[in-house]
């Protein structure tokens, strides 16, 4: 399927016109960063298994009714999206302490929280990504109060779903952000899923060990990163067909 000219490339991905009028091709890159892009990274491979690990987890949610941007994976980078106007929030579920909660609130690492949190982040590079409240979101009409409706519903069901999932796998879902879109149908416009769910967007840790099996393993310099992602590839039972990919992972700091 022939990618039209580039639109947008970001930290993880590069964003093409699709073939048909409202679609996307969203290419997986294995470009790595954390702390504000201060730190950069290659891991061979990361976007070959983001792709088929979002694949299925967005595929999944669709079959218990969630709506996604997803609509097929093209090849082993590559796959097919709608086309939608990103809100410009990022939605942070927490289900235990980990990251920037546990220096806010003085919280130690791995300490279960009292119910699963929601975080709301203003999506900007240049200002960080700063955590905003409900009023903000109103006040600057970043999105309209259905649409949080929507979004805060759609997380906790995501939060729900993705837990027993990946409990059966033995990974606990300790936290992970979505990004939401509008997509436009003649004079209706929906909220739906985007971007996508993967080891770059979740923390994930092994339920028996705690260790890591997700970004963190990158922004703490702990070590064997690719192994860890295809390690939930494997579990998820996506790692078939990719199996002699060359994951190496290539670290620098700005």
């Amino acid at each position: 399927m022939s990618r039209g000219k580039k639109i947008y490339e970001g930290k993880a991905k590069i964003l093409y016109e699709g073939p048909e009028p409202g679609t996307l091709i969203a290419h997986f890159k294995d470009d790595a960063t954390a702390f504000n892009n201060q730190k950069h990274g290659q891991i061979e491979g990361k976007g070959v298994l983001n792709n088929r690990i979002s694949e299925l987890l967005m595929t999944r949610l669709e079959e218990v009714g969630v709506p996604t941007h997803f609509i097929k994976r093209l090849n082993m980078r590559e796959q097919l999206v709608h086309k939608v106007e990103i809100i410009p929030l990022e939605m942070v579920c927490r289900n235990v302490a980990a990251g920037s909660i546990c220096k806010r609130f003085g919280l130690k690492e791995g300490e279960k929280l009292p119910r699963p949190i929601i975080e709301y982040y203003f999506k900007d590079d240049e200002l960080g990504d700063p955590l905003v409240s409900e009023d903000h979101i109103a006040a600057f009409g970043w999105a309209a109060p259905q649409e949080m409706d929507d979004m805060i519903a759609m997380t906790f069901r995501v939060n729900d779903f993705l837990s027993g999932l990946f409990g059966a796998i033995g990974i606990r879902l300790v936290d992970f952000k979505l990004e939401f879109g509008r997509q436009f149908e003649g004079d209706m416009v929906r909220t739906i899923l985007a971007d996508e769910i993967s080891p770059d967007s979740c923390r994930l840790w092994d339920i028996k060990s705690n260790r890591k099996l997700d970004k963190d393993r990158f922004r703490q310099d702990l070590g064997d990163v690719p192994e860890a992602y295809a390690e939930v590839a494997r579990r998820l039972g996506v790692l078939k067909g990719v199996a002699n990919l060359k994951i190496v992972s290539k670290e620098t700091a700005k």
